[in-house]
């Protein structure tokens, strides 16, 4: 009995190792066959990406063969100018509102709305009658008192009579050639006499109506001493000069003229911060006082013909400005200097040439080097 179970156990124990070795070579053989399986799927995997690779590269070439179409214009040089635009008005420079010198009424008008008058005319005039009869009356005096004046005057001089009637009767002519004098001052007071040479524009009064000092009565206008007048900002002072050339547009008459600016002031308005220039016009065509004004100032002139190149066209880069070029057929980078902007073109200073084809059409949707193809 012994013996059989101990070879029971023997048995049993066996059967125990060839059951581990059978498992352990089952599971063996297991991961070399999935290794195996993992071996092709990465084959298979490298040839397909070879394939792409392949595809890819095919792809690529063929789109830089690819030419993209845009448009090019050659580049011209021009004088670069840039302009300030300012609205003034036009102002006479003489223009003049008179009134009587002293109260009286109305009784003489010798001019009417659009007559040309001279420096010294007597436009109008108030009633002098009681003056002119006080002077009449003073004439009389003063004419005895010369008489009387040169008589002792000879006398004096052939040692007759006495020194106090030669000088009595001298004060006395002085005295009354003063009141005369004084008396003929009031009568041109009375007179209503244009200052300068010019064009009626205004007529205020009539015949009998009473006026004093002040009260507007006559205006005269020097329409060939016109000029335009505006306010330019401070921020330019040192661009505007005089003789700076100026273009002047006026909207109420659709018209323009080319002129200088005659004076430009260097004294800035406190409240405004703003300098004054004035514009001189000529007689060639019929302008009016008050008549808004628009000017183009040209501050900036480059003295040789520079590139001029729109903005729109001009890329940024990440410390430069650049352009796309067109040459034998590829696009080409042109790294530009700027010196100044105005109305949407930049002036080059450097970087292009005369002739160079700029692209203007196509430019955002190429890059450097590309193919291009430029439109005939």
């Amino acid at each position: 009995m012994f013996i059989n179970s101990k070879k029971n156990k023997m048995k049993n124990t066996i059967l125990v190792i060839v059951i581990m070795v059978l498992t352990f070579a089952c599971g063996t053989t297991d991961k070399k066959a999935e290794l195996e399986k993992l071996k092709k799927q990465k084959a298979d995997l490298e040839t397909k990406i070879t394939a792409l690779e392949e595809e890819l590269a095919k792809s690529d070439t063929a789109k830089k063969e690819k030419f993209v179409e845009v448009v090019a214009v050659p580049l011209q040089s021009s004088v670069f100018k840039t302009y300030i635009e300012v609205q003034g008005r036009i102002d006479a420079d003489e223009s003049v509102a008179l009134s009587s010198e002293i109260p009286g009424t109305i009784t003489k008008i010798n001019v009417k709305v659009g007559d040309e008058v001279i420096k010294g005319q007597v436009l109008a005039e108030t009633d002098s009658r009681a003056m002119l009869q006080q002077i009449s009356d003073l004439q009389t005096n003063l004419d005895l008192a010369k008489q009387v004046y040169e008589k002792q005057k000879n006398l004096w001089e052939q040692k007759i009579g006495t020194e106090i009637q030669y000088l009595q009767s001298k004060t006395t002519k002085e005295s009354l050639e003063n009141k005369m004098a004084a008396m003929q001052e009031q009568v041109r007071m009375t007179k209503i006499i244009s200052p300068i040479n010019g064009t009626v524009d205004g007529v205020n009064i009539k015949i009998g109506q009473a006026i004093a000092p002040g009260m507007g009565a006559i205006t005269v206008i020097n329409f060939s001493n016109l000029k335009v007048k505006a306010d330019v900002a401070e921020t330019y002072a040192s661009r505007v000069k005089n003789g700076n050339l100026v273009q002047v547009f006026f909207p109420d008459m659709q018209d323009s003229i080319n002129s200088k600016i005659y004076y430009a002031s260097r004294a800035i308005n406190n409240l405004t911060r703003t300098f004054g220039v004035e514009v001189l016009l000529d007689n060639s065509k019929e302008f009016h006082p008050n008549m808004v004004a628009k000017l183009k100032i040209n501050d900036y002139q480059s003295a040789t013909p520079k590139i001029t190149v729109p903005v729109k066209f001009i890329q940024k880069g990440t410390n430069e400005s650049f352009v796309l070029v067109a040459e034998n057929g590829k696009a080409v980078k042109k790294v530009i200097n700027i010196s100044r902007e105005y109305k949407g073109l930049s002036e080059v200073t450097d970087g292009l040439k005369e002739g160079d084809l700029l692209i203007t059409e196509g430019y955002d949707l190429i890059n450097e080097g590309d193919n291009i193809s430029v439109k005939k």
